[in-house]
């Protein structure tokens, strides 16, 4: 027995019936649709020509839904007509062609299948021939899933190479964000560089200097709040683009913690470009979800810098250690992030005791104070007397620092030191002056040759003989230059721990600032006994080992 049609059971007088038809148009870049013959009026205008021959037919409306991606059916325009469908004031649904309709086979499949037989909404595609009234076999035939298939396949063949291209950009160091980060703007002349905006840009090196200096991100964003600082999203805005929030909120206008985080984590204001951090899960499904972090792909120095990698890198240090501040502040503690307990390990607690005559700060292992007290020991401290030690051990570190830096002069002036150098730099002279005989001798020969002096295969072979002794020696030189810097620089002129210690000579009054450019962490011991662990400890301890292992083999010869 024949396959019965879906639209058998609608009867022979149905077919004489006006149908009031909503005409269905839809275009969109995301799925390819760059021919003029897609256009929004090209379309229009082959269906309005097709109803001009029908007269059964009367346009109750039009649905437009111009820039919608055809892989879904969650569109504007698209669930307006099916409201009208469900309400009956449409009965039938007119469209050019099937990939007008839609691109995602099994949902195509569904409407056309189920969901307008069960409705008995008639549908036409003008340039397909399909029309499930006038000609129901059209509906039946194998080409309609087929068709859908290839519109689908069309679609999954243009994400596919759209991605594959975007990935190149990206790989290039090409921005491909539709909005440049706050602090940047796309360059009038490639829109795939950043250049700073240099409004923005001062706020954002604020935000570093507020959080190096001990605000929390909570406290900065109050801060530029209370200045009456644009947020990013709001900036963008007064700039007149088109800018529109991915999660709007009734605050929107405001910075929050959230967004000085970001700024904070974003290695775009180092110049480096990490992109590919969200994508969507496919062409039918447009949901983003995030990309794994060893599969962003990021671009180093592909535009200027707005903050340092000093600057960003002593951040993000910060940014892992254990830092709270109370509601109603806004700058951290000066030790906050620094202090553990030398034998949990834990962050110690701010606490404050205020007595009649007296009010003094201290502070107490989290574990004992919070977790459990049978786990761990009070480790308490008064924060006066820390102030007071950590001041004195670090400037005591920088008188060592100053020291160093003299005995590495008096080091650099004795014989020792300079006759290492002195001899490096005669060999240097000595190979300088045999290139230059060399060169010479190499000038002269082909004088020689054209007087008849040398055969061609004599001066072929000496020409080719000192032109390696020269690449020799000039190797040669390139590296004995190479170990004199080298040299120096181990005698400790470029020494991390005095440069940095001598900075901050004359140290009067601790504060966050040199705790995060000297200080590593420090650990409170039961019974008060502090362990101050420094940045430059390694570094400090291999330069005095080198210097003072000098100054011994200097004395033993």
């Amino acid at each position: 027995m024949a396959r019965q049609s879906k639209y058998s059971t609608v009867d022979t007088a149905s077919q004489s019936q006006n149908w009031n038809a909503g005409l269905y148009i839809r275009l969109s870049r995301e799925d390819g649709d760059k021919l003029e013959s897609e256009s929004i009026s090209s379309q229009r205008a082959i269906i309005e020509q097709f109803i001009s021959s029908h007269s059964d037919i009367k346009i109750h409306d039009y649905y437009i839904d111009d820039g919608w991606s055809g892989t879904d059916f969650d569109r504007p325009d698209f669930k307006r007509m099916f409201d009208d469908i469900t309400a009956k004031h449409i009965n039938c649904v007119i469209v050019k062609d099937l990939s007008r309709f839609g691109r995602n086979y099994v949902e195509a499949g569904k409407y056309l299948e189920v969901v307008f037989p069960m409705l008995n909404v008639r549908f036409i595609a003008v340039n397909d021939m399909i029309d499930s009234i006038d000609n129901p076999s059209s509906m039946n035939t194998m080409m309609v899933p087929i068709k859908n298939i290839m519109n689908d396949e069309y679609c999954r063949d243009i994400s596919v190479k759209v991605r594959s291209s975007l990935d190149i950009r990206r790989k290039q160091g090409k921005f491909i964000g539709s909005f440049a980060a706050y602090g940047y703007k796309k360059d009038h002349v490639d829109r795939h560089k950043l250049v700073i905006d240099e409004e923005a840009a001062e706020i954002v090196r604020s935000i570093y200097d507020k959080f190096l200096s001990g605000y929390s991100m909570i406290g900065i964003a109050r801060d530029l709040n209370a200045k009456g600082v644009l947020n990013p999203a709001e900036y963008k805005k007064s700039k007149g683009l088109n800018y529109k929030h991915a999660h709007k909120s009734q605050n929107c206008n405001l910075w929050c913690d959230t967004t000085v985080r970001r700024i904070l984590t974003n290695e775009i204001y180092i110049g480096n470009l990490v992109q590919k951090k969200n994508e969507v899960v496919s062409y039918k499904v447009h949901i983003c979800k995030s990309v794994e972090k060893n599969k962003n792909i990021r671009v180093e120095h592909t535009h200027e810098a707005i903050i340092s990698e000093d600057v960003f890198y002593k951040v993000q240090s910060l940014l892992t250690r254990d830092t709270r501040v109370s509601p109603k502040e806004s700058k951290l503690s000066v030790f906050a992030g620094f202090l553990k307990c030398a034998d949990c390990g834990h962050a110690m607690q701010k606490k404050t005791i205020t007595q009649p005559y007296k009010k003094y700060d201290y502070y107490v292992c989290s574990t004992f104070r919070k977790l459990d007290n049978n786990k761990c020991t009070k480790h308490a401290i008064r924060l006066d007397i820390l102030e007071e030690t950590v001041l004195a051990v670090l400037n005591k570190y920088i008188q060592i620092a100053v020291d160093f830096d003299r005995i590495i002069g008096e080091i650099n002036k004795v014989s020792s030191c300079n006759n290492k150098s002195s001899r490096l730099l005669a060999v240097i002279s000595s190979k300088n002056a045999e290139i230059k005989s060399t060169k010479k001798i190499l000038q002269d020969l082909y004088p020689d040759y054209k007087a008849g002096l040398l055969s061609l295969e004599s001066y072929m072979s000496l020409k080719e003989q000192y032109e390696r002794k020269i690449e020799s020696d000039e190797k040669t030189i390139s590296e004995l230059e190479a170990e004199v810097e080298n040299y120096s620089s181990r005698i400790g002129e470029n020494n991390e721990f005095i440069a940095k210690f001598k900075e901050h000579r004359g140290l009067t009054q601790l504060t966050r600032e040199v705790l995060i450019e000297l200080v590593d962490n420090i650990y409170i011991h039961e019974g008060g006994a502090i362990e101050i662990h420094l940045k430059c400890r390694n570094e400090f301890l291999a330069a005095t080992e080198y210097v003072f292992n000098g100054i011994y083999n200097k004395e033993s010869v």
